[in-house]
C-alpha cells in the first residue's frame, strides 16, 4: 500500500532552515509497530501519522514518534501538522482541533506575504518537577564553569508541560556557544523523563543575536550519540513555567520569541505567547512558520 508523506521545515520561512518534520498521511489501519519502523526510516527527531479523529467534530488525530519512542506531545509536529493539513484543504485561514496523545490541541492557521503561520493553545500548562542534581554538577555535564550558570534571578530548574526539561540559564551567548554535554555525566545525573530517556537539557540566555528576540535558547538530546534540536516547541512551552517563577509578567498578554538553531546552522523562531491573570499564568500558546520541502510516497 502506498502512503503518502509530506516533509516540512518548521519553525521557519526559508527551506533547509528550521527543524524538518516528516508527516505521514494515509495511516488509518498502520498499527504502533508500523509507525516506529516508518519514523526510524525518516530518522528526523519527528515523524508524524495522521488518522482520523476519534471526535468527529475534530480535524484529525496524530501520532508523533522520533526513532525510538512515541510521543505524548511535541511543538513542531504540531506546528507542521496543522500547517500541512490546512494548505492540504486549501484553507488559507482556519481553527482546529488535533488529537494528540496528552489531549485535545486547539490550533489557529493563517497565511499572510506569501507563508503559514500556525499556532496552538497548551493542552497542559507547565509545572515546575523537583530537581535533586547539583546546579554545579548539571553545568560541569555541559562543559561550563560555576560562574557562567545562572543570570540575574534566574536559576537551575526542572519544568515540564507534557515533556519535561532540564532549564538552564547561562550568563550570555558566549556561554551558550560553549556547551557540549557530556553525556556519562548527564546520565548519573539528569531527571528521567521516562523509564527509557532522561530529560533533555535546554540551555537560554538573555543575550541573543536578534534584536527582536527575547531569549537565545540550545536543546541537546541525551543520548549515543547525543545530538542538537534546532527547535523545540515543546520545551519553549515548559520555559513558560521559568519565564513565569523569575520573570514574574504583569497581568495581560506578552509575545516572546524566541531563537534557537543558529550554532548549527539551522535557524529557527519560535513564538511564545502568555495569558497572565492575578499573577498566574491563566493560558499560552506556541507559535510558529513552516514551509514544504517535500513530497513523495512510501510503500509499505
Amino acid at each position: 500500500m502506498a502512503r503518502n508523506y509530506l516533509l516540512y521545515d518548521v519553525f521557519t520561512t526559508e527551506r533547509l532552515a528550521g527543524n524538518p518534520l516528516a508527516v505521514v498521511l494515509d495511516c488509518d489501519g498502520l498499527d504502533t509497530a508500523g509507525m516506529q519502523a516508518i519514523a526510524r526510516e525518516f530518522d528526523l527527531s519527528e515523524t508524524v501519522f495522521v488518522l482520523p479523529a476519534d471526535n468527529p467534530k475534530h480535524r484529525n488525530r496524530i501520532r508523533i514518534f522520533t526513532p525510538d519512542y512515541e510521543m505524548p506531545f511535541a511543538g513542531h509536529p504540531t506546528v507542521g501538522s496543522a500547517i500541512a493539513l490546512a494548505e492540504l484543504a486549501g484553507e488559507a485561514t482556519g481553527i482546529f482541533v488535533l488529537e494528540e496523545n496528552i489531549g485535545p490541541v486547539r490550533c489557529a492557521v493563517s497565511k499572510h506575504d506569501g507563508s503559514t503561520f500556525a499556532e496552538f493553545d497548551l493542552a497542559k500548562l507547565p509545572e515546575q518537577l523537583e530537581l535533586k542534581a547539583d546546579p554545579k554538577a548539571i553545568g560541569a555535564a555541559l562543559g561550563l564553569a560555576p560562574h557562567e550558570i545562572g543570570f540575574e534571578n534566574h536559576r537551575v530548574a526542572f519544568w515540564s508541560a507534557g515533556v519535561p526539561y532540564v532549564t538552564i540559564p547561562v550568563a550570555d551567548l558566549e556561554a551558550a556557544a560553549k556547551i557540549r554535554l557530556d553525556n556519562q555525566a548527564w546520565s548519573e545525573l539528569a531527571p528521567r523523563k521516562s523509564e527509557w530517556a532522561m530529560a533533555s537539557p535546554y540551555v537560554y540566555c538573555r543575550e541573543r543575536v536578534h534584536h527582536d528576540s527575547a531569549f537565545h535558547v540550545r536543546m541537546i538530546v541525551p543520548g549515543n550519540p547525543s545530538y542538537e534540536d534546532p527547535a523545540t516547541g515543546s520545551a519553549a512551552a515548559a520555559f513558560a513555567g521559568a519565564i513565569m517563577h523569575f520573570d514574574a509578567p504583569t497581568d495581560g498578554t506578552a509575545q516572546l520569541w524566541l531563537e534557537q538553531g543558529l550554532e548549527m546552522g539551522r535557524p529557527s523562531r519560535i513564538r511564545l505567547e502568555l495569558n497572565v491573570d492575578g499573577g498566574k499564568l491563566a493560558s499560552a500558546r506556541i507559535g510558529g512558520h513552516a514551509i514544504k520541502v517535500a513530497e513523495g510516497k512510501l510503500f509499505v
